[in-house]
């Protein structure tokens, strides 16, 4: 065995430890969920019983997690710089673990359009939260305030616009992969169009 596979080994069984604990389990209930005895079960968190691709599948799946998460390894780059748009006030973080969300934060100084028809509306979903000031989020023909630390998830399919209220405002988004699209096919447009939402 390599030091490599050992370290991976080691890390597997201090993994399936740590979940069953995390889910308040004794040996006893995990064991019975994944079908092993617990003297099996122990041997295996102990280190005394090599592990075997079968029973990673089963405890994987017992422990509601899928044989990837349970045997992934640490990456070297956890540290990601944002991709800085300082036409729009922008900062963007892609979410390694899935590539399809990015988060953003943005800063706003304008109020959301009084014209719906500025309003966008595309596939995805959306989550913000308002680090300072007070944002005004436009959905359909509703109107939301919301102070700093309160925070938002909505369809984006939904016509929707943002903007701040009595001063500059900084909020953090979640997007998927489709809302991403669609902010980006905003910020890219006619130019004079504001990145989060409008």
């Amino acid at each position: 065995m390599t030091q490599e596979s050992g370290e991976l080994d080691s890390l597997v069984r201090k993994r399936i430890r740590a979940l069953r604990v995390a889910q308040g389990w004794s040996l006893e209930e995990l064991a019975g969920r994944a079908n092993l005895s617990q003297s099996s079960l122990s041997r295996i968190e102990n280190g005394q019983r090599r592990l075997a691709l079968d029973q990673l599948v089963t405890l994987a799946r017992a422990l509601d997690t899928t044989l990837d998460q349970l045997v992934e390894t640490a990456t070297d780059d956890v540290v990601t710089s944002p991709m800085i748009d300082g036409t729009h006030g922008l900062m963007r973080w892609p979410v390694k673990g899935d590539p399809g969300m990015s988060v953003v934060r943005q800063r706003m100084t304008e109020p959301p359009p009084d014209n719906p028809a500025r309003m966008r509306a595309h596939p995805g979903r959306e989550w913000l939260v308002v680090l300072s000031g007070t944002a005004i989020l436009m959905l359909g023909h509703r109107r939301f305030r919301l102070e700093t630390n309160q925070a938002a998830e909505f369809p984006t399919m939904m016509p929707h616009a943002i903007g701040a209220e009595g001063g500059p405002c900084e909020i953090l988004g979640i997007f998927d992969r489709d809302a991403r699209r669609g902010h980006q096919r905003d910020i890219g447009g006619d130019g004079d169009t504001p990145g989060i939402g409008e």
